[in-house]
């Protein structure tokens, strides 16, 4: 047997199982048990877009040093998929483990010589123990649980309260659970030296982290922004954005006394009318949001225009996921960058907002809902498959019980009573923003048409070329003014100086930290920034122009965020570096690593105009 991998509390476990057979509820056991020792841990659930039969893989970084990213490479497979066997072991790191059913006897040539082989009975054992034939399915996922607890020495008493959570008020689940469990460790104790090579052992890392989604939190920002109206058509990977919105709102958003529903959740017939849902709302004064993927945007295009004309807030949650068409529904990118950017047709540009993780999710579906009343437009927030669907440990969430709502500018029935001039879309202040008025506000003044065609400043039609390029001017200007209101770029400088720099954003954050140790372990120091909100800060374009090159991190083939910064920077192409992963898992540091050590030596070799593809 070759020489095993040795590491505690930092190492990645694998389960590759298929689709339906029941398996997400035993790994998710694994990754939370983990977390109830004290031990950060992050998952990442691959699975197919159909409902059963195809490949699934649920990936576990242990990381006590808190690394929750993608780390590339797997130390131990558990492979109960004979479709994937040899892509799942060719993916083990050498020294590392196999763990498999090994019922039914593999030839060796089905192994490989540099890693070490566990063989459980996993079918054997529920053959013995269960009749039926679902139960034996189900129970084999708990029973490799319980031999894995045995192998890297997990506190059973953690899984133990685990399945006690999970089906609290049902002993009659709670007790055959117990006992497949108990079946595999057993059966690990009994046949192997337990732990091997990889261990747990108890820590203290965790602190008061939580663990959550982005989805879960994005859609509790919005109950605590005010959102009161959400418009949805169901899409992978969005629609657990509304279904979280409305268990909180049931919980939260009814009358006290009358238990009265104080919100109103609508499924509409397409993302078309989702949309238009959501504006028809906001422009009678409610906080309304909608949630969708990709091919939701291409449909939403022309209502997307008329909010961003007749300058009416909604805020679109925007779950990337693989892409163009039907693409990848369960695959995740950052492949909407500029189809968000300049939503419809004609000149349009709109406000994104790019959260790290599911703690900036709710965070800036809060501040969405402000931007979008203040600025009067759409905001989008680019949130991804991989923030939106996994679990993430993060900081608690934090809401300030002084926080007020940002209205925006919103004319009152005393400020008309008082003869203040009201033009729909007249600046009076210089910053692009005009004033509305909520509908009745005033019983004879203040009523205006919306229109969604060229106006004047008092929303009278006119098809006067001065009327439209004052009109589009002030939108322009409208959108200089949202630099100063939207989130800053979080910038960190290098170690030592350097000449070389990184962009970066949204889910590439935590693999991206880890990158950068990394590098300066080679002697590579990069100052970086994290870009979170389009349009960009000056200080974003301050950090290009300070370096003589800047790698550009992004998931998506046709570096959009690159291009994007060319664009509205006004940026020579050759300073930016892209640096690209589309193939639809969350980016590795290794790939990152290993990405900008290869172009420092492409840079430090030939002109990079030239080198660059």
């Amino acid at each position: 047997m070759p020489q095993p991998l040795k590491s505690v509390n930092d190492f990645v476990v694998k389960f590759a199982n298929v689709n339906g057979s029941g398996s997400a509820s035993a790994n998710a056991l694994f990754a939370k048990s983990i977390l109830r020792m004290g031990i950060p841990a992050s998952s990442r659930n691959i699975f197919p877009s159909n409902i059963q039969g195809l490949p699934t893989w649920y990936e576990v970084r242990i990381s006590d040093s808190g690394h929750l990213g993608r780390r590339g490479g797997v130390d131990m497979m558990v492979a109960m998929n004979p479709e994937t066997w040899d892509e799942d072991l060719a993916e083990i790191e050498p020294g590392g483990y196999l763990f498999y059913d090994s019922t039914k006897p593999l030839p060796p040539s089905k192994f490989r010589n540099d890693i070490n082989v566990v063989g459980a009975p996993l079918t054997a054992i529920c053959n013995r123990e269960y009749t039926d034939a679902r139960q034996r399915q189900l129970f084999k996922n708990i029973i490799y649980l319980g031999a894995l607890s045995g192998l890297l020495d997990i506190d059973v008493a953690a899984i133990e309260q685990l399945i006690g959570e999970q089906f609290r008020g049902r002993a009659n689940l709670i007790e055959p659970n117990l006992h497949a469990l108990n079946l595999g460790r057993d059966w690990a104790l009994a046949e192997h030296e337990c732990p091997i090579g990889l261990r747990l052992a108890r820590s203290d890392k965790v602190g008061d982290r939580i663990f959550i989604t982005g989805n879960d939190a994005a859609a509790l920002g919005c109950v605590y922004g005010g959102a009161t109206v959400a418009a949805w058509y169901p899409i992978t990977p969005s629609s657990s954005l509304a279904e979280a919105f409305s268990a909180h709102c049931n919980r939260y958003r009814r009358d006290p006394g009358t238990k009265k529903k104080r919100f109103a959740i609508i499924q509409a017939e397409d993302e078309l009318a989702a949309i238009g849902i959501v504006i028809g709302a906001a422009w009678n004064g409610a906080r309304a949001f909608t949630a969708t993927a990709g091919p939701g945007i291409s449909l939403m295009q022309e209502f997307i225009g008329l909010a961003y004309f007749a300058e009416i807030p909604a805020v679109i949650f925007d779950i990337q996921r693989g892409s163009p068409s039907t693409g990848m529904p369960t695959r995740t990118q950052q492949a909407d960058i500029l189809s968000c950017a300049y939503a419809s047709h004609g000149d349009t540009k709109h406000v994104l907002l790019f959260p790290q993780d599911p703690r900036e999710s709710f965070a800036f579906a809060a501040e969405a809902l402000d931007l979008a009343d203040r600025l009067q437009t759409p905001i989008f927030v680019m949130m991804d498959l991989d923030i939106g669907m996994n679990d993430w440990l993060v900081e608690p969430l934090e809401w300030s019980e002084n926080r007020r709502y940002d209205r925006g500018k919103v004319m009152t029935a005393e400020m008309l009573d008082a003869a203040v001039e009201f033009g729909r879309y007249l600046d009076v202040d210089g910053d692009g923003i005009p004033y509305r008025t909520y509908p009745g506000t005033h019983p004879t003044r203040g009523s205006f048409f919306t229109r969604g065609t060229s106006k004047d400043r008092y929303a009278r039609y006119s098809e006067e070329g001065p009327d439209y390029v004052d009109n589009m001017q002030r939108l322009l200007h409208k959108f200089e003014t949202a630099k100063r209101l939207v989130p800053r770029p979080v910038e960190r400088a290098a170690r030592e100086p350097t000449r070389f720099g990184a962009l970066y954003f949204g889910s590439t954050a935590p693999a991206m930290t880890e990158a950068l140790e990394a590098l300066e372990e080679r002697g590579i120091h990069l100052d970086t920034m994290r870009i979170r909100a389009f349009p960009f800060h000056d200080d974003v374009l301050d950090f290009v122009t300070g370096h003589e090159r800047v790698f550009v991190v992004e998931q998506n083939r046709d570096a959009q965020l690159r291009t994007l910064l060319i664009s509205e920077g006004d940026l020579d192409p050759a300073r930016l570096v892209p640096i690209l992963h589309y193939d639809g898992t969350p980016i590795t540091a290794r790939f990152i690593v290993k990405a900008v050590a290869d172009m420092l030596d492409v840079v430090t070799l030939a002109p990079l105009k030239k080198a660059l593809p």
